[in-house]
Order: structure tokens, then sequence, then C-alpha cells
């Protein structure tokens, strides 16, 4: 009996890993973006990366002008956005020349045939056209005319032009990819509607299009049946998909509520940083008070002057802007106000790779100021969890008066996954040391006894009037004091307020092993990574490799060096040239400590983690 294609019934998979890449302006953000939102409407768990060149628009066709946005959805835990592909969308030769590495043997390449130019080809370095010479074999290639496709099913609208009809063709892949994965097209129609209100003819060209586009693979007999991908098993709650610069800015409205202050963030715009600058803004109903200022310096100084006048107050930057944020950084640390810098760290020195992540700027954040000048240092590990652990920069700062350097890093800022909404009410209650009213014998460098956090007196209060400025303060009026066995008791004052800050952070806990063979340590934004590989090999039979990822940098957790002691090698896995590792051998000395180091601009991948703890255990 012969089976027909309708009779098929959709491949059950747990996970599928979907590259999309083209040039620019092909829009492969917005089609990864839609896919992403419409899978996570459906219930699966995700991860993304967008992937995209440092030019705003990089010359067409250019290999290093591909532009490009992965997303790893699953009906199990998913934790990256995937290594291996199983889908790869190529809008372009650039685009199949450059991705091509990472698309598994067998798996589905989905081509515009269009764009496949004796100019194209060139500009991608091809000498040959791949479709034609059978270099991809190996793989299962879907050739579409995209191009023309779109302009057939766009003939009939009118108040286009023919950049506009070239530019929907995105949404014809998309629609592609919907009907292979059992994705539904209501959410991006909605999306359309919005997004183009006041424009109807547009509205109705990218819906022609993304059906034009679905209905195209149900009937290609090169996809002989779709796939299904049942939604995910999570707690029970209310989610949604988030980026991670959206999730910081959120955690630090959150903290604005629980504290009673207003919010004031003072930012210069810079890659990858900017839209927690443009989250906020559209939050003045909250309070918030956003000052885009002129440049870094002045970013920071006005929060400076924000956190004297009683907010909690902000600065958001990436890693050549906290070099200019230095000097006021000090400044903020010997006034010993409270202060909250988010490094969204990139690719570097200087200017670097600014559309690439990165995590050295670690060091930078520890000592990248003059004198003795500590202050605390936590990192955010993913997309989500960026919202606690802004709110927890905030509540560090405020309850003991000290800046705090939260570190996040492309990848996570610009990646997204499943949020679930936390209620303001469920959050820890923040406390302030603000002064209300005048007391006798008040000083402003009175010190709380546990904390040694000072009082903070608010200008304009009848009876607390102060100095605060760069130079060294006497230790109970704050004026200024020469005395130099007052300087190196201040010193000592500000450096042990913020080693007591570990009174009040929680213990690290090692995930898999409690002790072993080797502990695999991280930071910061590789948790996800680090923790799939380590779960992966885990379940390949080596139990006794133990994880330790470390979200408090300065101060460490008080249990470190008793966790590391119960492992008999310890692997730190970081995007630099190894920062922390080296603050570990700094603070624990006779440790075997190795490293593994990738300053790529791309996260850390399964398989390469896997086989470097394979090597130190075997």
């Amino acid at each position: 009996m012969v089976t027909t294609k309708e009779t098929l019934q959709p491949e059950v998979l747990e996970a599928v890993v979907i590259r999309f890449v083209g040039d620019s302006g092909d829009g492969m953000q917005l089609t990864g973006t839609q896919f992403t939102d419409t899978s996570a409407m459906f219930g699966n768990d995700i991860a993304t990366f967008p992937n995209y060149p440092s030019e705003i628009r990089a010359p067409q066709g250019s290999l290093y002008g591909v532009s490009g946005f992965q997303v790893h959805i699953g009906s199990v835990e998913v934790s990256t956005p995937g290594d291996n592909l199983d889908l790869l969308v190529a809008m372009n030769p650039a685009g199949l020349k450059t991705n091509l590495y990472a698309l598994k043997p067998g798996h589905t390449i989905i081509v515009d045939t269009d764009s496949f130019s004796k100019k194209n080809l060139e500009k991608a370095e091809y000498t040959s056209n791949p479709l034609e010479d059978n270099s991809l074999e190996n793989y299962r290639v879907i050739q579409v005319s995209m191009t023309s496709l779109t302009k057939e099913a766009l003939k009939d609208v009118e108040g286009l032009d023919n950049k506009s009809i070239t530019r929907s063709k995105n949404m014809f892949a998309l629609g592609m990819v919907y009907w292979m994965y059992g994705r539904e097209k209501e959410h991006t129609i909605d999306f359309f509607n919005k997004k183009f209100k006041t424009k109807p003819h547009l509205i109705e060209a990218n819906t022609k299009v993304l059906n034009a586009g679905f209905f195209f693979a149900e009937t290609l007999e090169l996809i002989p049946n779709a796939y299904t991908i049942s939604p995910a098993k999570m707690d029970t709650g209310t989610y949604r998909v988030i980026m991670g610069n959206t999730a910081t800015a959120w955690g630090f409205l959150a903290a604005a509520e629980k504290s009673g202050l207003e919010l004031f963030l003072g930012s210069y715009p810079i890659t990858p940083a900017t839209d927690i600058l443009h989250e906020l803004v559209k939050h003045k109903h909250f309070g918030v008070k956003a000052f885009q200022a002129e440049d870094e310096i002045a970013g920071i100084a006005s929060a400076i002057g924000a956190s004297f006048a009683g907010d909690l107050a902000i600065t958001t930057t990436s890693g050549p802007g906290l070099a200019l944020k230095g000097e006021a950084l000090g400044l903020a640390m010997i006034m010993e106000l409270p202060l909250v810098v988010v490094n969204v760290q990139r690719g570097g020195p200087s200017t670097g790779l600014p559309t690439k992540t990165e995590q050295s700027d670690l060091l930078q954040a520890m000592y990248g100021r003059n004198g003795e000048s500590p202050v605390i240092v936590i990192a955010a590990s993913t997309p989500a969890d960026c919202f606690n652990y802004a709110f927890e920069a905030s509540k560090l700062a405020l309850e003991h008066m000290t800046p705090v350097v939260l570190l996040t890093d492309g990848y996570i800022a610009n990646g997204s996954a499943p949020w679930k909404i936390q209620s303001v009410s469920e959050l820890p209650e923040i406390k302030n040391n603000i002064t209300k009213e005048a007391v006798e014998n008040w000083h402003p460098y009175d010190r709380n006894e546990e904390t040694l956090a000072r009082n903070w007196g608010i200008p304009g209060t009848p009876g607390l009037e102060h100095r605060v400025g760069g130079l060294e303060k006497d230790s109970l009026t704050g004026n200024v004091s020469h005395d130099p066995e007052n300087h190196e008791k201040m010193t000592k004052i500000r450096a042990e307020k913020i080693k007591r800050v570990q009174n009040y952070i929680p213990d690290i806990e090692p995930e898999f092993a409690d002790s072993g063979d080797l502990l695999v340590i991280g930071w910061g934004g590789t948790y996800g990574s680090l923790h799939s590989a380590v779960k992966l090999i885990n379940e390949q039979g080596y139990s006794s490799i133990g994880f330790a990822h470390f979200n408090y940098i300065n101060p460490l957790p008080k249990n470190t060096e008793e966790l590391l002691k119960r492992f008999k090698k310890i692997i730190v896995c970081e995007l630099n040239n190894g920062q922390f590792a080296n603050i570990l051998k700094i603070n624990f000395n006779g440790l075997d400590i190795s490293q593994y180091n990738k300053i790529q601009g791309l996260p850390f991948g399964n398989n390469e983690l896997i086989a470097e703890f394979k090597k130190l255990v075997d």
C-alpha cells in the first residue's frame, strides 16, 4: 500500500536546535524571536542565542556580515541554545558558508536559491555553487526560491515597493519552519496587527507571506512529515519569555518597590547594555527617572548624585564604559554611597568585539580603581535570573552602603528563556540606612555594628548636614582628614565592610556530586553550558564529577575553601584567559586548579567541555 503524505503522523522529538542566518537586513533576529515566542506560548522550554555583526549594516553578502539567531526548544530541560543544529535556514551563501559546520550530518538545510547568484557566491568565497557541486550530499537540502515566491504572494498587494516585498521573505522561511515543527501562526499574525496597526498593507503582506511559506512546506515532498515537540514540564505558575537585559531592568523596578525608594538610572548607550535603558524609560509610571547622559562619566556621576539625594541609583555600561567610570566608582566607594553598576560584558580589549560575548572584565570589576578600593562584585547566570541578581545587587548596595558591580554578559543579556513571573510581595524586604530625622549626636559615619554600613543622611533634612567628596574622611564626622592613622583605619574599615557581606550571602552548593574526582567551576553566564555538560557526563557514568557555579565573586561564599578541598582536581571554565581561576589561586594555596578557557566571542559547547573533563578524570 502506498502511504500518502497526509496519513503520516508527526515524529515526536524531545528537543530541536534551529538557526536562522542571513544578511543583517534579512530580519533573522525578528524571525528567531517570533519562533521563540510562539514555542513559549506552546509550553516548550527555551534558550536562545542571537549573534550579529558589530557593524550596523555590514556589506551585503559578506562573510562577516552574517546575522544569526539560534533557538533550542524542548519538552525536556533546556539550559543552553544547543551545540549542533537540527535545522539551518540560510538566506544567502555567506550564511551557509559560515554556519554549515554546526549542522548535524544528515539533517536539514533550507536555502533561498534566489540568493545564490554568481556575485553572492563570490562574496562568500565559494569557487563553485554548493547547491550544484555535491558538497552538501551529507545533508537534506531543501532548495526554495523564497524571494520569487514572496514576490508572487504579494503581487496583488498595493502600496509595497520592491524593497519591502523582498524584505518579507523572512516570513516565508518562518512559515515553513512553523509547519515543520507544528507551530501555530496566530501569535505572529497578532504581532503583525500590533506592530503595523497604522499600516494595514504591511499587515496584509506579512500575513500573506507567512501563510505562503506554511502551505508551501505542507505540500513539499522533501519534507515527508512534520515534527512535534511536546510542552515541557515546569513548576506551576505564569511564565513569559524574557531577555536578560529586560529581566535586569525589572529586577531594579522590584528592588525600588521593596526598598520604598525611587529608581534613578544615569546611563550612556553602549552595546550590549543599552536595552536596560530602553526598558526602564518605559516605566515612568513607577517613578523611574532615566537620564541618557552625554558620556559614561556623566552617567555614573549623575547616579552618584541621585544616591546622595536618597534614590536607588544605578548606571549601566559595558567594558570600555566601565573603564571610564572607574574614577567615579572609587568616589562612590570612598563616600560609601549605595550604587549599582551593571557591566554587560563583551569581547575586548578597547572596542574589541562589541556584539560578541566574553567574561574578561572580572579583574577590572575587582581591581580597576586606584587605591584600596574594594566593592561588592556579583554575577548573573541566566537570562531569567538577571532579575534576581539585579534585585540582589540593589539589596546589598542599600543595606551595606557601598557600590555593587553586577556582571552579566552579551550571551545572557541578549539571550532569552522562560521566566516564572514573581510577585513583589514574595520578594525579601530591602532595608536602607536612611536617617529620617535628626537625632542627638548624629554623625554620617556612625556605623551599624554588624554590617559596618554608615548612616545615610539625605540633603535637606534639618540637622543632618554633612560633607561628602573624594578626599579621605574623618572616621566619624566625614570631614576631610589627612591624619595618617585615620586613613589606615578607614581603609581597613572599608575592606572589612565588604568582607562581612559573607555573612549575608548563601554558601556555595555543588550539583551532581558533593565530593569526588573533579569539581567543575564556573561563574556568571556560563552556567547553562557547564550545567548541561556536567549533567551529560554524569549520565555517561562519571558520577564523581561535581559542579559549582559562583554568583558571588567579592566576597566569595564562606564555605568556598571547604568545598574545593573535597575534590581531588578542580577545573575552572571561563570565557577569558583565566581570571577567576587566578582569583581562586590567590585566595586558596595548594589546590590542584586547572583551567579551560575560550576567548572566541562564543559560548562553550557541550562536546568540547565533556572532552576536557574526561581528559582530566581518565
